[in-house]
C-alpha cells in the first residue's frame, strides 16, 4: 500500500494517548501506515502533551521518537506559510490548521486525515480531508490510509 499521498494532523497522533481505546487503536494503524506530518505537528503534539495531557518530557519524546521513524517529516518554509495563508483567507481556516493544509500541499500529499477539517472538503482542487474516527460508506471517509479516491 502506497501511503505517499497521505498527510497526518496533530490529532491523529495526539489520540495515541487517548483513553478511548478505539480511536487509539485507529490512530496507531493510520500512523503505522507511515504517511507524512510537519514539524509544526510534532510542535503541537508536543505542547498539547505537556500542556493539557501532562506528558512527562520522556514520555513526549518516546513518542516522538516512534512517530519520527513511522512518519517523514517535512520543514516549515516561507513558501508553506505563504500557502496557508491563502488557504486561511480563501476557505475561512484558522491559521494553525491551514498550515497543517499546505504543508501537505507543499509535499503532494491528497489525502489530509484530520478532524479539525469538514469530512470530505478538498482544499486547492487536490486536497481532501477524511475525518480518520468517522466512517462513511460511499463519501471516500471510509478510505484506508493510501487508497485511492473513488473514480481516480
Amino acid at each position: 500500500m502506497s501511503t505517499e499521498t497521505d498527510f497526518f494532523d496533530t490529532n491523529v497522533i495526539l489520540y495515541l494517548l487517548s483513553e478511548d481505546k478505539t480511536k487509539a487503536d485507529q490512530a496507531e494503524a493510520l500512523l503505522a501506515s507511515r504517511g507524512t506530518i510537519s514539524v509544526q505537528v510534532l510542535n503541537e503534539f508536543v505542547s498539547v502533551a505537556r500542556r493539557k495531557l501532562r506528558c512527562d518530557w520522556v514520555e513526549v519524546r518516546d513518542i516522538l521518537a516512534t512517530v519520527r521513524t513511522l512518519c517523514p517529516v517535512r520543514p516549515l518554509t516561507l513558501e508553506v506559510h505563504d500557502l496557508g495563508l491563502r488557504l486561511a483567507e480563501r476557505y475561512g481556516l484558522p491559521v494553525y490548521d491551514a498550515m497543517i493544509a499546505a504543508s501537505a500541499l507543499d509535499c503532494g500529499c491528497t489525502i489530509l486525515w484530520s478532524e479539525d477539517f469538514q469530512d470530505g472538503q478538498v482544499l486547492d482542487g487536490r486536497l481532501r480531508v477524511h475525518n480518520p474516527f468517522t466512517a462513511v460508506p460511499g463519501t471516500g471517509a471510509d478510505l484506508a490510509p493510501g487508497d485511492a479516491e473513488p473514480g481516480t
